[in-house]
C-alpha cells in the first residue's frame, strides 16, 4: 500500500505531519508518499533517522490554506499539495490520500477529482465513535448539511460495508438518528428514509436515539450532515469537559491521588477509547478511491493513525464493496438519477483496478 500523505495541511505544520508520516512508516510499515515542497520535506526529513523506511516525496508547489474557500482551491491551486495527493490516487501511483488540511477544499477536491461512485450522489465523510462493545460507525458528520431521504438511504448502505469491512462485523446493525424510537417519530425527511432503508436487505433496527451511539446495540448510526456534525462535536466537547473533571477531582485529596495511581492503568485505556488521535481520520465514503479527512489540530499520533487506517481501508477494497452492493438496488429508489447515473456510469471501469497477479478475481 503506497499513501499520498498531503504534507503541508494541519494547523501545526510540515514537521507534525512528517513525524507522523515517519511513524507510521516505522511502527506500520505503510508506504507514504509525502506530497509538498521538496526542500522543506527533505529537511524535516533529515531531523528524522529514515534509514530503510518507505517513504518517498513528490513535490508540490502550492499550498490550499485553512482560509482558502473550496472555490478558489478548485480553481486556482491545481498544484498545491492537496490536489496532487488526489491526482496521485487516481493516475493509480497511491491507493488512498490522506489530509489534515482545509476539510472543505479536500471534500471539493476529492469529489472533482476522484467522482462519486456509480449510484452515489453525496459521498459522506463516517467516523469512528467510541461505544460499550467497541466503535460505532457514524456517517455523515459534515459533508451534507442538507440531505435528502435517497441520500441517507445511500449513506446507509455505505455505513454497512465500511462496518462490514472495517470493523470485521458479518452483520452490521444500521440505525437511523430520530428523536425517538417510535416511527411517528422523526422529521419528514427521516420517515421517508426509514420507509426506504425498510425495504433494502440490511439489517436494519429502524430509528435509534443520540444515546444509541454509545451503547453499542447498533453498529452504524444514519443522519444528515447537520445533524451528525453537531453530535460530533458535542461528544468531542463532552468528553474533553469529563477528562478535565476528572483530572481536577483525581488531584483533590490525597485519597483520589492514591487511587488515580492504582487505577492508572484503566484510566490510560479510558483515554485511549475516547481520544480521537487513535482513530486519526474519517473516511470521504463513496467515492472512486480512498480519502481520508483528519482533523486540522491533527499531531503527530493523530496523522500516524489515519495513514494507518488510509492503508486498511485500500487494502479490504472498501470503494469497489460498496460499488457492489449499490449495484444490488440498482433498480430500486436509492441510486442516483437517470441522467446523474448516465454521467458516473462512463467512469464505472476506472476503480476496478486490472487483476493483479495471482489475486482472485
Amino acid at each position: 500500500m503506497r499513501i499520498a500523505l498531503d504534507a503541508m495541511g494541519g494547523d501545526l505544520g510540515p514537521e507534525v505531519v512528517v513525524e507522523g508520516a515517519v511513524l507510521a512508516a516505522r511502527e506500520r510499515g505503510v508506504h507514504v508518499t509525502l506530497v509538498g515542497d521538496r526542500e522543506l520535506l527533505i529537511a524535516e526529513l533529515e531531523r528524522h533517522d529514515v534509514r530503510g523506511l518507505p517513504l518517498t516525496i513528490h513535490h508540490a508547489s502550492e499550498v490550499v490554506t485553512m482560509d482558502d474557500s473550496p472555490s478558489v482551491a478548485l480553481r486556482r491551486k491545481k498544484d498545491s499539495s492537496m490536489r496532487v495527493s488526489l491526482d496521485l490516487v487516481k493516475a493509480g501511483e497511491a491507493n488512498a490520500a490522506v489530509s489534515a488540511g482545509n476539510s472543505g477544499a479536500f471534500m471539493a477536491k476529492a469529489m472533482l477529482v476522484l467522482r462519486p461512485l456509480e449510484g452515489v450522489e453525496r459521498p459522506a465523510i463516517a467516523t469512528l465513535m467510541p461505544s460499550l462493545k467497541g466503535s460505532t460507525v457514524v456517517l455523515d458528520v459534515g459533508a451534507n448539511v442538507d440531505c435528502s431521504p435517497k441520500h441517507l438511504v445511500q449513506f446507509a448502505v455505505m455505513g454497512e460495508v465500511f462496518a462490514h469491512d472495517a470493523l470485521g462485523i458479518a452483520s452490521p446493525r444500521v440505525g437511523l438518528l430520530s428523536n425517538g424510537t417510535e416511527t411517528s417519530k422523526g422529521t419528514e425527511l427521516t420517515r421517508k428514509a426509514h420507509e426506504l432503508i425498510s425495504r433494502l436487505s440490511l439489517n436494519y433496527a429502524g430509528y435509534v436515539e443520540g444515546r444509541d451511539v454509545f451503547t453499542g446495540d447498533v453498529d452504524v448510526v444514519v443522519t444528515d450532515g447537520f445533524t451528525g456534525n453537531v453530535m460530533l462535536k458535542a461528544s468531542e466537547g463532552i468528553a474533553r469537559v469529563i477528562g478535565k473533571i476528572l483530572k481536577s477531582e483525581m488531584r483533590a485529596t490525597w485519597v483520589s491521588k492514591l487511587g488515580y495511581v492504582l487505577g492508572h492503568r484503566a484510566f490510560k485505556k479510558l483515554r485511549s477509547r475516547i481520544d480521537y488521535r487513535e482513530v486519526g481520520g474519517a473516511p470521504l465514503l463513496g467515492l472512486n478511491g480512498i480519502a481520508v479527512i483528519c482533523h486540522g489540530s491533527s499531531d503527530a499520533l493523530a496523522i500516524k493513525s489515519a495513514v494507518a487506517a488510509a492503508s486498511r481501508y485500500s487494502e479490504n477494497r472498501i470503494d469497489l464493496h460498496m460499488l457492489q452492493k449499490l449495484a444490488a438496488y440498482e433498480d430500486q429508489e436509492i441510486w442516483a438519477s437517470s441522467k446523474e447515473r448516465h454521467f458516473w456510469k462512463s467512469i464505472k471501469d476506472k476503480i476496478i483496478s486490472p487483476k493483479r497477479e495471482g489475486e482472485e478475481s
